[in-house]
């Protein structure tokens, strides 16, 4: 009765694969985890910039209603249109910023003009042109400001201003930039 009957593995021998295709299962399961987590955060991902392009292009709508909030006779109607435009806007997280008095950011404010204050010593937003927006704590869009504060540093004679950049607003003074 020798080699006519099927052979089997020894016992150490199945243990072996036993534990070899348990170590392939985790490790497969493990990467499939992982994958669904990265799926579900680049998902997430994805709609946070598809709202943020939506309220993007919907923030000059809102500068349309508030001038003419500012400028026509408030009828009714268009008091209703911007209350509810900026109670929707207000529910999906927006929100506005930039008001006079403000500390002049950079990461947030654009200045377009600056007028020298002799009697300060930081810049800060002394006219709000266009307002910014955030959604949570994404900025949408910078707030245009006209910024106050101390006369800019001198010109250097050795070739570039640096940490300086001409305003875009004719012929004022540059503000600073800052580094960070």
């Amino acid at each position: 009765m020798t080699g006519s009957g099927p052979q089997y593995p020894e016992p150490a021998e199945l243990r072996r694969l036993v534990e070899e295709r348990t170590a392939d299962l985790q490790r497969v399961k493990a990467e499939y985890d992982n994958y669904r987590k990265r799926v579900r955060r680049d998902r997430l991902a994805v709609r946070e910039i598809a709202v943020a392009n939506v309220l993007r292009a919907l923030l000059p709508v809102l500068d349309a209603v508030d001038r003419a909030c500012a400028h026509e006779p408030l009828t009714p109607g268009l008091e209703d249109i911007a209350d509810r435009l900026k109670e929707q806007l207000g529910s999906l997280g927006v929100t506005s910023f930039g008001e006079v008095g403000d500390p002049f950011d950079p990461a947030c404010h654009d200045a377009v003009a600056h007028r020298t204050a002799p009697d300060s010593d930081r810049l800060v937003c002394s006219a709000v042109l266009r307002p910014g927006y955030r959604l949570g704590e994404n900025l949408l869009r910078p707030a245009h400001v006209e910024v106050a504060g101390p006369a800019p540093p001198a010109r250097s004679p050795h070739g570039g201003d640096r940490g300086v950049r001409p305003s875009t607003a004719g012929g004022a003074p540059p503000f600073p930039i800052a580094r960070s």
